[in-house]
Formats: C-alpha cells, sequence, structure tokens
C-alpha cells in the first residue's frame, strides 16, 4: 500500500467500506460510509469520495454487477452467451468467403477495367 497515492488509498479505502456495508446488509449512503470509515480510522479520506461512490454504488445491484463483471463495467455489449456466439462465428465466416469470392476477378481485368491493351 505505501506505493499507492492518496488518490488511490481514497478509493481503496471507501470500495472496502462499500464492501463491507453490502456484505453486512446494510444501506449504502455517504453517511453510512463516513461512520465506517471514522470507526476504521481512516479519517483523512477526501470528503468527496464516499458522496460519488454512493451515489454511483447505492443499489446491491449495481454492486453485484462490478463485483462479476471482470474488468469493471466500461465497454456495453459484451458476449452474448453459449450457443449464439458459435453461430455468429459460422455467420462472419461465410460473409467472409462471399466476400473473397467477389474479389475474384479472374486475372483478365486491370485496375481501369481494360483487357491489357497499351494507351
Amino acid at each position: 500500500m505505501d506505493s499507492l497515492t492518496k488518490e488511490q488509498k481514497d478509493e481503496h479505502a471507501v470500495s472496502f467500506a462499500i464492501l463491507a456495508l453490502y456484505d453486512g446488509g446494510a444501506e449504502i449512503t455517504s453517511e453510512q460510509i463516513f461512520a465506517l470509515l471514522e470507526a476504521t480510522g481512516n479519517t483523512e479520506v477526501e470528503k468527496y469520495y464516499p458522496t460519488i461512490f454512493a451515489n454511483f454504488l447505492s443499489s446491491p445491484e449495481k454492486i453485484i454487477e462490478l463485483i462479476t463483471t471482470p474488468g469493471g463495467s466500461g465497454g456495453g455489449g459484451g458476449g452474448d452467451g453459449g450457443a449464439a456466439g458459435g453461430e455468429e462465428e459460422e455467420e462472419e465466416k461465410e460473409e467472409e468467403k462471399e466476400e473473397e469470392e467477389e474479389m475474384d476477378l479472374g486475372g483478365g481485368m486491370d485496375m481501369f477495367g481494360g483487357g491489357g491493351e497499351d494507351y
């Protein structure tokens, strides 16, 4: 923890407080976070962190989503599931094959559509 900046330490302290409140079944509010931070001796945490975190993580569903989603919640539209993914891959392969077939010009045409004649 010595290599962390003050901001990172503050964020960690607030995050751990929220997890403790969630695990204990308590309501997650900035007041509850402040109380837990004071009870654990984390009195130097910037006052805006508990408010920001409480506003974002006010419902247990949001906390569960963050815990169960690796890498955070940024990047919307992730994987749909097992069977559907395989079908999509097959469709993509078929589209690629079709594109390759369309691109085959038979070798008789040049860039300008001529048959190899000089101007």
